[in-house]
């Protein structure tokens, strides 16, 4: 992604006793988020987590989905009047709360 970018990262925490399926969130929630966001979503990558720093330990998310905006105007325009559907089919693979941050794409490579 390009510097000056917007990152919206949607981050669920690996909680024991919460649900999340994979599955779903790769093959429908991530189509219905594109269909509704349309161009103004230039990208978007799905991270599992696999672990922390100590080896052996659970990674402190279950996943990462982050998504990529020319601006936070262009993100706010796209998401607002479409948060509804999106964060209503939530339920249908998760149980989980997410953390969500905003950022701003820095550098998008390393020297």
């Amino acid at each position: 992604m390009n510097k000056g970018m917007i990152k919206v990262s949607v981050m669920y925490p690996n909680v024991e006793g919460k649900h999340f399926n994979m599955e779903y969130y790769i093959s429908s929630h991530l189509t219905l988020a594109k269909q509704l966001l349309g161009s103004a979503l230039k990208g978007a990558t799905v991270e599992k987590g696999l672990g922390s720093a100590k080896p052996g330990s659970i990674a402190p998310f279950i996943a990462i989905g982050n998504m990529y905006f020319d601006s936070i105007e262009d993100f706010e325009k796209a998401f607002n009047p479409n948060a509804g559907k999106i964060i209503g089919d939530m339920h249908n693979f998760t149980t989980i709360q997410p953390d969500i941050q905003i950022s701003e794409v820095i550098i998008s490579e390393l020297n």
